[in-house]
């Protein structure tokens, strides 16, 4: 199991793998929604704005981007949610 400091340490690419491959793992759809309805806010805290307005066809596009980690400020915006969900979840 990985500390907090050594999460931190990580890339947001590597947190955003991690993550979401122990999140598939366990088949944690719990997480992977939560990951997708955060994905506007960050977006707009990154100052995408137009992003961040989502509607449905977003979502269900995200649902299958999740696996592709290729915009890194919106994975350092996620950052935090994914190093709690290691924290919580790693073995």
């Amino acid at each position: 199991m990985s500390t907090r400091e050594e999460l931190e340490a990580l890339a947001s690419i590597e947190l955003h793998d991690r993550a979401v491959a122990l999140a598939k793992h366990h088949w944690d759809v719990g997480f992977l929604r939560r990951l997708i309805k955060s994905v506007p806010a960050a977006e707009a805290a990154i100052g995408d704005v137009g992003d961040a307005e989502a509607d449905v066809a977003d979502s269900f596009n995200a649902w299958s981007e999740l696996g592709k980690a290729d915009d890194a400020e919106l994975e350092d915006a996620l950052r935090p949610l994914y190093v709690d969900y290691l924290l919580e979840h790693e073995e």
